[in-house]
C-alpha cells in the first residue's frame, strides 16, 4: 500500500489533476492526413530533437525510415535492420531498438554501426530515459525489463501486466507507464534513483471495444504536460497525470489498426501514429515530452 501511495502521489504531482476534454487537444479543421505509404506494418515511431520523425516496417521493411520534417519526405535511413519493433533515440544520440527479428536488444549509431546490448530476449518496445537507463517490454513472458546506463539487466517486474507492449516515461522520469495489451490496464511504477522500480499499479483503465476483455493497449508516449497517449483498438486514448481518462482520438481509418504514436515536427505538436501500411499525422494543440 506504501508503494501504491507512493506511484500516486509522483504522478499526481507533475501536474495538477484537472478535467480535460479533446478540445485541449485537437485544432479544428486539422484531421489525420497520410504522410507515408507502401509499407506492410508500420512501427516504432520516434523522433530526434529537430523533429524529424523516424518509423520501421517490422514485416516488410529493411531497416529505419526517416520521415525529414523539412520536406515532408520519406525516405530509407539505415538499411540492414529489418525486424525493429521498438525505436527511440537516447541521451547519446543513438537509437535503440527492440530488433524483435533476432531476439535481442541494440544500440544503433547514425552510421549503422551496431552494439548488442541483450540477447535472447522477446522484445517489443522500449524507452530510454535522460539518465541512460533503458525499459523495456517482453510480451510473452510477462516482463519488464532494464538495462542501466552501465549495462546491467534487471527484470524489474514479471507475471503482473498482461502482455505488457507500450511503455513510456513522465516528464520528471520518475514513473514508468506500460500498457496491457490483453488486458484493460495502463501499469505505472516509480522509479528509483539506481533505475529499478516500485509500486506497480493498474493506476490507468483503457475503455474497451464492445463485447471485448481487452483494449489492445499498444504504443504510449507522453506529452509535455505529463499526459500519457496509448494506442488501443479503440483510437489513442488519453490519460492525466493523476489517471483519468481524458478522451479518445478516433483512429485515421475506423476499421483499421494503430500500433505506434509519437509526437514529431518542428515544434513537435505533430502527433503521428503508425496505421498498418501507412503512417498518418495531425498537428494539436499539445507538444511531446520526448
Amino acid at each position: 500500500m506504501k508503494h501504491l501511495l507512493l506511484t500516486v502521489a509522483v504522478l499526481s504531482s507533475s501536474l495538477l489533476a484537472q478535467d480535460t476534454s479533446l478540445h485541449d487537444y485537437l485544432i479544428d479543421g486539422e484531421p489525420w492526413k497520410e504522410v507515408a505509404g507502401g509499407y506492410v506494418f508500420t512501427d516504432g515511431l520516434c523522433c530526434d530533437a529537430a523533429g524529424n520523425l523516424f518509423f520501421t516496417d517490422v514485416k516488410g521493411g529493411k531497416g529505419i525510415y526517416k520521415l525529414d520534417v523539412t520536406t515532408g519526405k520519406a525516405d530509407l535511413f539505415l538499411d540492414n535492420l529489418p525486424g525493429i519493433s521498438g525505436l527511440q533515440i537516447g541521451p547519446d544520440g543513438r537509437f535503440y531498438a527492440c530488433h524483435n527479428k533476432e531476439g535481442r536488444i541494440i544500440a544503433i549509431t547514425m552510421k549503422g554501426d551496431v552494439e548488442v546490448l541483450l540477447t535472447d530476449v522477446k522484445c517489443n518496445d522500449l524507452v530510454v530515459s535522460k539518465a541512460g537507463n533503458l525499459y523495456f517490454t517482453e510480451t510473452p513472458t510477462q516482463r519488464i525489463h532494464l538495462i542501466t546506463k552501465g549495462g546491467k539487466h534487471v527484470v524489474v517486474d514479471e507475471g503482473r501486466v498482461i502482455k505488457p507492449n507500450g511503455i513510456t516515461i513522465s516528464p520528471d522520469e520518475r514513473t514508468l507507464v506500460v500498457s496491457e495489451y490483453g488486458g484493460k490496464n495502463v501499469w505505472a511504477w516509480r522509479i528509483e534513483d539506481d533505475g529499478t522500480l516500485t509500486g506497480g499499479a493498474p493506476y490507468m483503465t483503457m475503455w474497451l471495444p464492445v463485447g471485448k476483455e481487452a483494449a489492445a493497449g499498444d504504443g504510449s508516449t507522453t506529452e509535455a504536460n505529463g499526459r500519457f497517449f496509448v494506442t488501443t483498438e479503440l483510437g489513442v486514448q488519453i490519460f492525466d497525470p493523476a489517471g483519468r481518462l481524458a478522451g479518445i482520438i478516433t483512429k485515421p481509418d475506423p476499421t483499421g489498426k494503430i500500433v505506434s504514436v509519437e509526437f514529431a515536427g518542428k515544434e513537435h505538436d505533430v502527433l503521428y501514429v503508425a496505421a498498418g501500411d501507412k503512417i498518418f499525422g495531425r498537428k494539436v494543440k499539445v507538444k511531446g515530452y520526448f
